[in-house]
């Protein structure tokens, strides 16, 4: 986990591309049933998340899944995607379609600029 305040927490997904997944504390079933200001706030920290992936990694492309079907309970994952990983264009849950190379900055690094994003917001 990176982040955790009395409303949400942020836990990162282990894989080779930068993935951040975004929990409400309480385990509200659908979106639907999470309260409306909590709600803007979800929205409110992927749109912090995707922009510091995009200026940090510089990926390709910027996923956001919300599924919940093995984990039912409210939560966004929030990827960066590049050409050069394993699967792309697919999605990280599809068919693997080559070994990635991928070269990266530091992730630690990524996740202090992300907490300070938050804590500035």
């Amino acid at each position: 986990m990176i982040y955790e305040d009395k409303e949400i927490k942020i836990e990162i997904e282990p894989s080779e591309i930068p993935w951040l997944k975004i929990f409400t504390k309480d385990p509200y079933k659908e979106l639907g049933d999470v309260p409306k200001a909590l709600r803007l706030r979800l929205w409110e920290v992927f749109d912090i998340i995707e922009e510091e992936m995009k200026a940090y990694y510089k990926p390709t492309k910027i996923n956001m899944a919300s599924f919940a079907n093995m984990l039912p309970r409210v939560h966004i994952h929030v990827m960066a995607r590049f050409e050069e990983d394993s699967y792309f264009p697919n999605p990280m849950w599809g068919e693997k379609l080559r070994d990635a190379k991928l070269k990266l900055p530091c992730e630690e690094e990524f996740y202090k600029r992300v907490v300070k994003a938050l804590e500035k917001a």
